[in-house]
């Protein structure tokens, strides 16, 4: 994560040239920090940490399986004299930042811009790892922008002239004022690789593989960049990616601007919420003159008043009924909305991987309505993920379903109030075209998120929630609505069968009042409660029976056609099909078919199984287990670092960014035991295993559980480390050393 506060605004004429040494983060990652570091370990549950009753660092001598231990094969067990074979890391920390649900620092702009009065609420930080940073990484010299993609000898005017505090002289630049190019990834700039061109021009830490230098006319030598048209041709058939080929979903700085300072306006929303203020104002009207009349007698004049002011606003809301269909079936598992590790290049390894749905990292709607950067940057997506999911046709599809016209990537958002989602619902659509739906975030348990009446506290407020969906639904065009949910906020009291009721058939207000079902297209529920975070296992059985529900439902509505109870076909979404997915502690093929099969459900959401293993999604469609080799592993590496060079940049900032995410990421994967190591099938996501040793050298150090080993495997493609770069791994674990605690 980024450091806490962020830099004061600069001039204007500073802020052209420099740059932030990180991407600024979205505002659910800046809540990570705080609300992560005020839980006290020693109140946490003792799940979270599993012991071997075993004090004496001794095998067991039965291989019987103990739930939350994986036993590793007797000759790759290792046996320290420390107490780490006794003590296995529970990892629940840092599965916290996963599945949108990470603790980050948010203050009370993000959903209420009200109550903060423009201010940020800085909370004093509890515990450990507070003060986690990531150094910088910058060049000692910094090179004027006039400069950066220009020849030699004739760069641009700069607009600051003499006044300019950065460098001009490229070859003092070179040779001073940035670090030595890299000779990783076969030399060869992956942004030039995949585009003809390189935006970050002599900044390029691969600067040599496009340039060179050439004899001019009067007998000097100049250094020029060169480019490949054929490349550069095929980068321009994105001509809304800006700098990013293949990039789609990347709305302008203009853009941004006009929804800063409020020039883009939401008309829909802002007439259907006139509309249905007019509505609910009309009821209480006739209510009040025609008192003392029962609900039969009511009922069809609020239907009439519903028509009526439905035929009188200026564009009828979008009907649930013609927006485009979706499709989820045993071909189609779905990547799930992962806070930070979700971005861009790991999504793309995913889907290269066999990943048929992904989702954007959950944004909150206030900044993306108020245009920050950081907030619409989780919303570009690469061209590999607006693709057609794989539809084998073995499987029933609705009614009008069109694969060709059907998208791998989806948004997820969280709002809090109904006009909030409905012009965050109207500004995705207008300003991002690639959508295959929106998903509205009602399992995210961050207390701050909660309080303020988002995230998983809608889920106490079903008829607040079914508002906003419909509200949703009314705005966003063809681009159907969906939702994730939980089982409920407390432990022992699962809520989720009434509110899937509800979305599924309408509440009894909405019915008596002639506007039928949500509209929703899909509902997912993680097995798991607001307040149970992921302290045990998904319950799958309780997924079941949900899922049980809905087809029950189904039923139910098909037994009422052709009577006076039907559902206006008009207000039902994908051709009367609401599909289901579970999610949570899907870790290999095995565990994702049989949920398909026990629970019913249409496909399984994978979150921290991906991130452990992202070929489980190749498991999936071979339907065997794949026991990958530490260069096989390695591999993914090389392409995660290719692709976040791609998106992030190959100058030293992007490098940098690069390898945070990377780090990020290889903290999930180190957790990764290889098949052949087990003693027993299936692995479970929760187990833990103690010290053990690969089959190689190389196995060994990508199983380490050091956060100096991660920065080793992260040198093998982006060389060494920034001397200002830093890295503190997110959850405290035997990568933690004393001064990295203290």
């Amino acid at each position: 994560m980024d450091p806490e506060v962020q830099p004061a605004s600069k001039p204007k004429e500073i802020e052209s040239q420099a740059q932030s040494v990180f991407p600024e983060d979205s505002a659910l990652t800046k809540a990570d920090k705080v609300e992560r570091n005020e839980v006290n370990e020693f109140e946490q549950s003792p799940s979270k940490r599993v012991k071997l009753e075993d004090k004496e660092n001794k095998v067991p001598e039965s291989v019987e399986r103990r739930k939350g231990v994986a036993y590793i094969k007797a000759e790759y067990l290792l046996f320290p004299a420390s107490s780490k074979m006794g003590e296995l890391s529970g990892g629940v920390d840092l599965d916290d930042a996963a599945e949108a649900s990470g603790r980050r620092k948010l203050d009370d702009r993000d959903l209420n811009p009200r109550q903060s009065g423009g201010r940020i609420n800085k909370q004093k930080s509890k515990g450990q790892n507070t003060n986690r940073s990531f150094g910088s990484s910058r060049d000692v010299l910094q090179l004027c922008s006039s400069v950066a993609l220009s020849p030699e000898f004739s760069p641009l005017d700069c607009r600051f002239g003499d006044r300019c505090k950065f460098e001009h002289d490229l070859r003092k630049y070179l040779k001073e004022g940035k670090r030595e190019d890299l000779t990783t990834l076969d030399g060869i700039c992956p942004a030039w690789g995949s585009r003809g061109f390189c935006n970050a021009g002599w900044k390029c830490r691969f600067a040599k593989s496009h340039s060179e230098e050439r004899d001019t006319e009067d007998g000097r030598k100049e250094l020029v960049l060169i480019e490949d048209p054929e490349r550069k041709a095929k980068a321009g058939e994105f001509p809304n990616a800006e700098d990013e080929v293949g990039v789609v979903n990347v709305i302008t700085a203009q853009e941004k601007i006009n929804l800063s300072k409020r020039i883009t306006k939401t008309p829909k929303s802002d007439e259907y919420l006139e509309w249905i203020h007019n509505t609910i104002e009309e009821d209480r009207s006739k209510e009040k003159n025609e008192g003392g009349e029962g609900m039969e007698g009511r009922n069809p004049r609020l239907k009439d008043a519903l028509e009526e002011n439905r035929a009188q606003y200026v564009e009828p809301p979008f009907l649930p009924s013609e927006k485009r269909r979706l499709y989820y079936g045993p071909e189609t598992p779905v990547l799930a909305p992962l806070t930070t590790q979700g971005n861009l290049p790991f999504r793309r390894l995913c889907v290269e991987l066999g990943a048929q749905i992904t989702w954007s990292e959950m944004a909150m709607g206030l900044p993306l309505i108020q245009g920050e950067k950081s907030e619409w940057a989780l919303m570009r997506a690469h061209e590999s993920e607006i693709r057609p999911p794989k539809f084998s046709g073995l499987h029933d599809a609705v009614e009008g379903y069109d694969n060709s016209k059907d998208l791998k990537f989806g948004a997820q958002v969280a709002a809090n109030k109904p006009w909030l989602a409905l012009k965050t619902a109207e500004v995705l659509t207008a300003l991002c075209p690639h959508l295959r739906a929106i998903d509205l975030n009602c399992g995210c348990p961050i207390e701050l998120v909660c309080r303020q009446g988002a995230g998983s506290a809608l889920l106490d407020h079903a008829s607040k929630l079914e508002s906003i969906l419909r509200g949703m639904n009314a705005v966003s065009n063809e681009v159907p609505i969906t939702v994730k949910i939980r089982m409920g906020t407390k432990d022992n009291n699962p809520t989720a069968e009434k509110l899937i009721k509800r979305l599924v058939l309408g509440g009894y207000e909405a019915v008596e009042a002639g506007k039928g079902a949500s509209g929703v297209a899909a509902i997912t529920l993680h097995g798991r409660s607001k307040q149970q975070r992921y302290t045990r296992s998904a319950d799958w059985g309780y997924i079941s029976e949900c899922a049980a529900l809905i087809n029950r439902l189904k039923k139910e509505k098909d037994e009422k056609e052709d009577t006076s109870q039907e559902v206006d076909a008009r207000n039902v979404a994908n051709g009367g099909k609401v599909y289901f997915v579970g999610n949570g502690d899907c870790y290999s093929h095995v565990d994702y078919y049989s949920h398909l099969e026990e629970a019913k459900v249409d496909s399984v959401m994978v979150a921290r199984g991906a991130l452990i293993k992202p070929w489980i999604f190749e498991e999936i469609e071979k339907n065997q287990y794949l026991d990958k080799t530490a260069s096989e592993r390695l591999a993914y590496v090389e392409k995660f670092a290719k692709y976040g060079i791609q998106t992030w940049g190959s100058d030293e900032i992007g490098i940098g960014t690069t390898r945070r995410f990377l780090l990020e990421w290889l903290s999930f994967s180190s957790r990764y035991v290889p098949i052949g190591l087990l003693e027993h099938l299936p692995p479970n996501i929760q187990d833990r295993a103690p010290a053990f040793k690969g089959r190689n050298d190389l196995e060994t150090l990508m199983s380490s559980d050091n956060y100096k080993d991660w920065i080793k495997i992260s040198e093998m493609f982006l060389g060494p480390a920034h001397p200002n770069f830093k890295f503190e791994p997110k959850h405290k674990s035997n990568s933690y050393e004393i001064e990295a605690e203290g």
